[in-house]
């Protein structure tokens, strides 16, 4: 685990933070509070970000010591209520969120950020009515783009900035989705390599992982 002060010492050192920005967005991030968060999947620190971009708050999960650390095994979440509260199977939200969750507790050391970038970055109110489409017989990125939305509209400016604020020098990244990884190159973040993220299909979210497949370009088997 790693130990409570190296995380106060990053909260004591962004007390005073103050920088030009990261990224073309400038943004700036600063790491507000941490505490321990036991879970099903194991025990983990919980990292609270302030940011200036979105004012959003964004959390890490923190299992082992990860603080200077290379090739730390991370997973960036973006947020699902539809999927990682209620359940639902639309999506592979969940599933990917708990898969996670219990491979970081069972590495040395890893990092889940938890992004609140509902619906692709499209939000709740949004997302709803995309699902509306979809039950009329558009897919995900059809009823996105009928909604004046590109097919994905997240951000990973902030994203880099947290790993950045940790202190890692490298992840090991759990995607399937290779904007991911170019989004963090982008902002100055080393992806040592990739791990794949596979969960279990259901026949609820299949049509849903093989536009993912063959229009986002993730890669799925």
């Amino acid at each position: 685990m790693t130990p409570p002060q190296d995380l106060e010492r990053l909260i004591e050192r962004d007390a005073t933070h103050e920088c030009e920005g990261f990224g073309p967005e400038k943004t700036c991030v600063r790491i507000v509070g941490q505490a321990k968060l036991p879970t099903r999947s194991g025990t983990f620190r919980i990292v609270a970000f302030y940011n200036n971009r979105d004012g959003k708050e964004h959390v890490a999960l923190v299992h082992g010591d990860v603080v200077g650390h290379e090739d730390v095994l991370t997973r960036l979440h973006s947020e699902c209520l539809t999927g990682d509260a209620l359940g639902s199977v639309r999506c592979d939200c969940r599933d990917q969120l708990e898969g996670a969750l219990e491979q970081i507790s069972a590495a040395p050391r890893g990092l889940l950020l938890y992004m609140r970038q509902e619906g692709r970055g499209i939000g709740l109110l949004n997302k709803i009515r995309a699902y509306m489409l979809q039950d009329r017989g558009l897919d995900t990125v059809e009823a996105n783009q009928a909604l004046g939305f590109r097919d994905d509209e997240r951000d990973y400016g902030v994203a880099a900035h947290m790993i950045k604020s940790l202190e890692i020098v490298s992840i090991a990244l759990m995607t399937n989705n290779p904007n991911k990884i170019d989004g963090l190159t982008e902002h100055g973040i080393k992806v040592a390599r990739r791990v794949p993220h596979d969960v279990p299909r259901r026949e609820e979210n299949r049509a849903y992982l093989g536009t993912k497949r063959d229009k986002s370009g993730h890669l799925l088997g």
